[in-house]
């Protein structure tokens, strides 16, 4: 089969980046009312996460010399639910994949996994909390504010649901995920209140980026602030994040998934689906794909092949590459299973590209609206065969760069990913390890 010639195109939008980011983060933290309630001497427990955060190091280094600066003693805590097979040695490993150690941040990282009942909250249900940290004079956080993968509420992915469930370790996980969706959207915030009243969180760094996946926007919330001032944040975030700039797509060819790239492993957001148990899908989703592929499944996630499921076909290799432990505990935990239902396999990337030509729904292959994009974080920049490209003209903050050419190949007949994209996080990993 003669596979469409793609052309690139790239998404040209505002608002941009944040220059001096360690510098942005030191004054967030120097000047917040949170900074008002830090003593010398304290020990503040910063909360740090598995989400691959942009500028990551710079935000959690930063956020430990300002608390210095203020006299405290800081300390690092995985507030992650149970990533990592919920172990503290799986914990620890993920955060180092992000430099949040104690070589690059000069503190302790602390990833127990114990957590202590603190309360119950309005619906009569446990409340945990990391025993370390609640052990601490104060707790702060260091998390991205961002559309959910599963769910609308007026708090998503963020501060608060970091210290529900990511602070709530594998317990705070499992109970507010056995509601299901409306346990993510209604019970966290309840949740919340509980830990307000009862631990010494002071506030958090939220971070917002933009659709090239760079640091746009720094804030620190103080906990008298959180409720009314995410859900602000959340909107802005929702405006500011990268989407693929066309409506539908017969054939949509992800990268890589993983959860580096988004807790679902491919971004619902992106994609246009969202394969939640008897919930139906949205008939406004955009984009809407006919037939998905993913490629491979990231090195950083660990075998955690989470969200593989939304692909409708991949490769053997990807397959392959699962680590039954932390995947299954990971989508247990969270109870959403339809999302990691294994796909179809074959050897191939060029049969997973066949494939979905053959069963996308437009017989005549001249015409198939085919794209490839890296993962779903990063959206700036996607190859796309002539109809799409033709739907797509005329848009704004769209430039069309170069003439089409044909998808690049190895002798074994599978994508050169890095060639399409080489600044990506595969890209960038490939260059690496070549001049390692």
């Amino acid at each position: 089969m003669d596979l469409p010639r793609v052309q690139l195109v790239r998404q040209i939008t505002p608002p941009s980046p944040i220059r001096d980011v360690a510098g942005a983060v030191r004054r967030q933290w120097l000047s917040s009312k949170t900074a008002k309630r830090i003593r010398p001497g304290m020990r503040i427990a910063v909360g740090c996460g598995s989400r691959g955060l942009a500028n990551y190091l710079t935000l959690a280094k930063a956020t430990v010399e300002a608390l210095k600066e203020l006299g405290a003693v800081p300390f690092v805590v995985a507030a992650m639910g149970s990533h990592g097979g919920a172990t503290a040695a799986g914990q620890r490993e993920l955060l180092a994949g992000y430099h949040i150690d104690e070589a690059h941040l000069g503190v302790p990282v602390v990833t127990d996994m114990d957590a202590e009942n603190i309360g119950a909250n309005s619906w009569g249900q446990p409340v945990w909390f990391d025993k370390n940290a609640l052990a601490a004079d104060g707790v702060v956080t260091v998390s991205r504010v961002k559309p959910h993968t599963d769910f609308r509420g007026t708090f998503e992915s963020g501060v608060l649901k970091m210290l529900v469930i990511g602070f709530g370790k594998r317990h705070g996980a499992d109970q507010v995920h056995s509601f299901g969706t409306r346990g993510l959207r209604d019970m966290i915030p309840e949740s919340g209140k509980v830990i307000l009243e009862r631990t010494p969180f002071l506030g958090g760094l939220a971070t917002l980026e933009n659709a090239n996946e760079e640091t746009a926007h720094l804030e620190v919330l103080d906990r008298d602030d959180l409720y009314a001032r995410e859900p602000e944040l959340l909107v802005q975030a929702s405006k500011m994040m990268g989407r693929l700039p066309f409506k539908g797509a017969d054939v949509l060819v992800v990268g890589e998934c993983g959860k580096n790239y988004s807790g679902a492993g491919m971004d619902p957001n992106v994609i246009g689906r969202m394969l939640i148990e008897a919930t139906p899908e949205a008939e406004t989703n955009d984009p809407r794909v006919v037939r998905l592929a993913v490629l491979d499944v990231s090195p950083e996630c660990h075998g955690n092949a989470t969200g593989i499921g939304l692909a409708d076909i991949t490769t053997t290799r990807a397959l392959g590459s699962i680590d039954p432990v932390p995947f299954r505990m990971n989508n247990f935990t969270a109870r959403s299973l339809w999302r990691s239902k294994l796909p179809f396999g074959f050897d191939t990337d060029r049969e997973v590209l066949e494939r979905c030509m053959e069963t996308c729904w437009q017989p005549d292959y001249d015409q198939v609206k085919f794209c490839v994009i890296p993962n779903t974080l990063e959206v700036a920049e996607v190859w796309v065969s002539a109809p799409l490209a033709a739907d797509m003209r005329g848009r704004p903050h769209l430039e069309f760069v170069g003439e089409p050419i044909a998808l690049p190949f190895d002798a074994t007949g599978n994508l050169i990913q890095e060639k399409l994209f080489p600044h990506s996080v595969r890209g960038r990993r490939v260059k690496a390890h070549a001049h390692a």
